[in-house]
């Protein structure tokens, strides 16, 4: 019985000891490309090559936009436009925003118990209007529910290096380990690169559109003028955008879209930029 066991657990061991190996060596290689990002632009990101696939499987064509442009030539409206609408204390924090996380949770679960109520009072009239029917023998024509349960908006709470982390290294699915990959890499970049370079190679990589990456791409496609040269409401719409890049692109004349950009543009000022 007991060798039995050991011989059981020994394959076991050998298993587990060649995932924990495989595990070392993949964050050896997310070091090693952190660290050549400190002096060459990544070619590309993980999420800009789903979206190829994506694009390119569904339509039959890519039209796509990107041209890296480096920090100098960005817009100082940008930069203080994305830090304010993103993450508005990216330049003191050391990758995660505990107290943005920490209101996001809260406003999630408040979102969650809204749609629960309006849920559980759309199936009590609904239930109610049912049983009418079966105890009356005249025919009316229901009136229509007012009530629309809808899914409740998850708010992120992330930073722009957890954002930034995400678009170069992992996939959209939402799951703990690929979360706990998420804060790990977080650390890696805030450790390996300097809060200019971090939001560097963001402007150049986010999306803002069907097929448009990166601010230079952003500003020729919106505003017809090169990134360097964005005025501080042009800015403050494109950082608006990011959170929904290709919803924002086909509603260009939103009233929240413009809104908030004006929102953003009163906040700008108190902005800190590295």
């Amino acid at each position: 019985m007991s060798l039995g066991f050991k011989g059981l657990l020994r394959p076991l061991f050998k298993l587990l000891l060649l995932l924990l190996m495989a595990l070392l060596a993949l964050q050896l290689y997310f070091v090693g490309r952190i660290a050549l990002m400190g002096v060459l632009a990544p070619e590309s990101t993980a999420f800009q090559r789903s979206e190829i696939y994506r694009v390119a499987s569904t339509t039959g064509s890519l039209q796509w936009s990107q041209r890296w442009v480096p920090y100098a030539q960005i817009s100082m409206n940008l930069k203080r436009a994305v830090i304010a609408s993103e993450d508005a204390s990216f330049t003191e924090h050391d990758g995660l925003d505990l107290e943005a996380l920490e209101k996001a949770w809260g406003k999630n679960a408040a979102a969650e118990q809204r749609a629960k109520k309006i849920a559980d009072r759309l199936a009590a009239e609904t239930a109610k209007r049912q049983s009418s029917k079966k105890t009356s023998n005249v025919s009316v024509a229901p009136a229509p529910l007012k009530l629309v349960a809808n899914a409740p908006k998850i708010i992120g709470g992330s930073t722009i290096t957890q954002q930034l982390a995400k678009n170069l290294f992992l996939s959209g699915e939402r799951t703990l380990l690929r979360k706990s990959e998420e804060l790990l890499l977080t650390l890696m970049l805030e450790a390996m690169l300097n809060k200019q370079r971090i939001l560097e190679i963001y402007l150049n990589n986010v999306e803002w559109g069907e097929g448009i990456f990166g601010a230079e791409a952003a500003a020729q496609h919106y505003f017809r003028k090169p990134a360097a040269r964005l005025s501080p409401y042009e800015a403050a719409r494109l950082a608006v955008m990011l959170p929904r890049p290709r919803y924002f692109e086909t509603r260009p004349n939103s009233d929240y879209l413009e809104s908030r950009a004006n929102t953003i543009v009163a906040r700008m000022g108190g902005v800190d930029v590295p």
